[in-house]
């Protein structure tokens, strides 16, 4: 009865598949391999918590000690069991079972932490893409606020988002500089010829506000000023008054070039021929002299 019972169980573990445990004790961690086989027996591989035991095992010749990518022990079945000093144990869902890898860093997602036996990556909270520790997030994921380690759907009061970097960041008020000392009374971008004109001062914005932040105040301000008159010396009359002058002599110029009869087309000389024109003019004059002056001594005599 006790033989045919024993052949009944063995025949059930012929069907079992291996699979993983792994559990946190006190802050240590014990992984525990569960393994049936067709003989009937089951095998054993467990990492005890304390110092003072030694690691014991009984391990089916598929768990080997020869393994590759970082991987201290493995089975065909779960991948890595336990890693290579300083690698960190990471379970990975494929379908419907975990394989053990073992990697030199937590992948984004997940965040590590070191035991004496081993040294394993732990998954981020749902709302957070990478982590320090299941506390405190360093990067949300789309549609949080990162605040403190931990991510919002709104930002607390006294804070705004930052669409840019996914933060509550402070309000920034718009801040300005001191005025500047008020301009020289001017009109008309003068400081002459006049009695009543203007002045103005300005100032430069600091610190640009942000979404919420205050509204920059004005830059400049202008007020009336009266001062006493005084002369635009030569210098100062500017362009409209050298403009005002050339337009004066070129119409006095087209006045000279008209003639007395009014009949007449007006002269179009130009200035050396009206020169030489007069001094022709000096010689006949000069002509007309000495002939009178002969005329006068030969009546006499």
């Amino acid at each position: 009865m006790l033989d045919k019972l024993v052949r009944k169980r063995a025949a059930i573990f012929s069907l079992l598949c291996s699979f993983l445990i792994q559990r946190d004790v006190t802050g240590m961690n014990t992984v525990i391999l569960i393994k049936a086989f067709t003989e009937g027996k089951a095998y054993w591989s467990h990492f005890t918590d304390t110092k003072e035991t030694k690691m014991s095992h009984q391990m089916h010749p598929n768990v080997s000690q020869g393994c590759q990518g970082g991987c201290a022990t493995c089975s065909d079945y779960n991948g890595c069991l336990s890693c290579k000093p300083r690698l960190f144990f990471v379970l990975e869902r494929i379908g419907m079972k975990q394989i053990g890898v073992c990697l030199s860093s937590c992948p984004s997602g997940y965040y590590g932490t070191r035991y004496p036996d081993i040294n394993k990556c732990t998954k981020c909270k749902a709302d957070c893409d990478t982590c320090f520790n299941k506390n405190f997030c360093t990067k949300c994921k789309n549609g949080f606020y990162l605040h403190l380690g931990k991510c919002l759907d709104n930002c607390p009061e006294g804070l705004e988002a930052n669409n840019h970097t996914m933060e509550c960041v402070s309000i920034v008020h718009c801040e300005a500089s001191e005025w500047s000392p008020w301009s020289p009374c001017m009109k008309k971008g003068k400081t002459c010829g006049f009695k009543r004109g203007t002045e103005t001062r300005v100032r430069e914005i600091t610190q640009h506000p942000s979404a919420k932040g205050n509204l920059c105040p004005p830059t400049s301000e202008t007020r009336k000023c009266t001062v006493q008159r005084k002369k635009c010396q030569k210098g100062e009359r500017g362009k409209k008054e050298r403009e005002r002058k050339r337009k004066k002599l070129n119409k006095e110029e087209s006045k000279d070039a008209i003639p007395d009869n009014k009949g007449l087309e007006p002269s179009r000389e130009t200035p050396e021929q009206r020169e030489n024109k007069d001094k022709q003019q000096q010689k006949k004059r000069k002509v007309q002299d000495k002939q009178q002056k002969s005329v006068s001594v030969s009546t006499v005599h």
